[in-house]
């Protein structure tokens, strides 16, 4: 070989090598980095109770919009030492891309810190966003910021929120966990973390119209409660007038977060699904997945068609099962009851048993296995996404698999 062909074929191979670096590091970095993650996390988002809040809600012909996102897998909520994980440890594995113990928040079995996604989010120079209609101390939320090993232990976790998660917009319940005992909360070391928040510069709003009119021309730090405890389930919020809905603060929160010009990441935790079945409430958990729906729906309204939105189930709780053999059309209380054979609508694998009344008809949830509350059963949870990077959402997942499309993403 000639010193000329030599030349030309090690000139070539350097214009491949670098025409596939640069190949790569456009698909990698410019392309497939969206401007706007958000990510939605809710207990009891399995098949069956997603097949029955679609008949409840619209008839068998009814699709909710987050089924019209192109991805859809399924997932195994497992913890590292039992078969079945709690909401800690499910949302843990996703926050952080490591299966851990039961009960666990943002710690590896051997008791090491674990980084979350909303931190990795903010060293990359994103405005950071949790969204919740729980207490921003549930297990779900806390699983982004918290490092823990008590999950009952409400007052130290809003300790973390409000000294170690310097997120640019907290919005959620559990007021009465940041107030002291003297001024109706439930702290014992006289900290009032709302006052703190304000001293820091933070807009500290309680109700829905505060929040509306939260000034969107600058740097959002927005600390918002809108309640001592959870916000109120759908068929209540006609009482609570002030308080935002879930899909109200989504938006809201997008809109504040979208003015950084690195982007954002949201973190929205629709915990009222998982508190529903918690109280063997079958119909209203039926009427909280509606009410996600909802709130990814003005997510992928506002975030813009570029955007990454997964919507990821945790726990399952109670099994419950929409039974009977009802008209195609019905919805609604027309479903529910007792079928002319005696056979209830709702029905759970464990919980307790509660007969309702409502409006002349009579909804019956019964349980195979009567429990004090609902317990966690095994089964998967789905999984929902669209935007750039979620190609590879299908099939049956992990939670540390999730982690890393969004992990890649930010």
């Amino acid at each position: 070989m000639t010193t000329k062909i030599r030349n030309k074929i090690i000139f070539l191979t350097c214009i491949f090598a670098f025409l596939g670096l640069g190949v790569l590091i456009y698909r990698e970095w410019v392309v497939q980095r969206p401007f706007a993650v958000v990510l939605f996390v809710a207990d009891n988002l399995s098949p069956s109770q997603l097949a029955a809040g679609r008949i409840f809600t619209g008839g068998s012909g009814f699709r909710y919009g987050l089924e019209s996102m192109p991805h859809v897998a399924l997932v195994t909520p497992r913890s590292r030492d039992y078969a079945v994980a709690d909401s800690a440890a499910a949302a843990t594995a996703l926050a952080t891309g490591q299966e851990v113990n039961r009960g666990a928040l943002g710690l590896s079995p051997e008791g090491q810190s674990l980084e979350s996604l909303l931190s990795l989010a903010r060293r990359q120079g994103r405005a950071t966003g949790l969204v919740s209609n729980t207490p921003l101390t549930d297990p779900a939320p806390a699983a982004f910021y918290a490092h823990a090993t008590d999950t009952s232990d409400t007052t130290a976790l809003a300790v973390q929120l409000v000294d170690e998660a310097p997120m640019d917009v907290m919005l959620g319940g559990g007021a009465s966990q940041l107030a002291p005992a003297e001024q109706g909360g439930t702290r014992k070391d006289g900290r009032d973390l709302l006052l703190d928040m304000r001293q820091r510069g933070f807009d500290i709003v309680r109700t829905r119209a505060e929040l509306e009119n939260t000034p969107g021309w600058r740097s959002p730090q927005v600390f918002g409660v809108f309640s001592d405890g959870d916000l109120a389930f759908v068929e209540d919020q006609p009482r609570y007038a002030s308080q935002p809905r879930l899909a109200d603060l989504v938006s809201r929160a997008i809109g504040l977060l979208q003015y950084n010009r690195k982007g954002y990441f949201l973190v929205v935790n629709a915990g009222l699904s998982g508190r529903a079945a918690d109280l063997g409430r079958g119909e209203t958990l039926l009427r909280e997945i509606g009410a996600l729906d909802e709130a990814v729906a003005a997510a992928l309204q506002y975030a813009g068609e570029d955007a990454l939105v997964m919507v990821a189930g945790l726990a399952n709780s109670g099994g419950l099962q929409l039974n009977g053999f009802s008209f195609a059309p019905d919805r609604g209380i027309a479903v529910l009851g007792t079928s002319a054979a005696g056979i209830p609508a709702l029905s759970w694998a464990t919980g307790p048993s509660r007969t309702q009344t409502k409006e002349g008809s009579t909804t019956a949830e019964v349980v195979a296995s009567p429990t004090e509350r609902p317990a966690p059963v095994a089964g998967d949870s789905l999984v929902f996404a669209s935007g750039p990077r979620t190609d590879s959402v299908r099939g049956f997942l992990t939670y540390p698999q999730l982690n890393e499309v969004l992990r890649k993403s930010l």
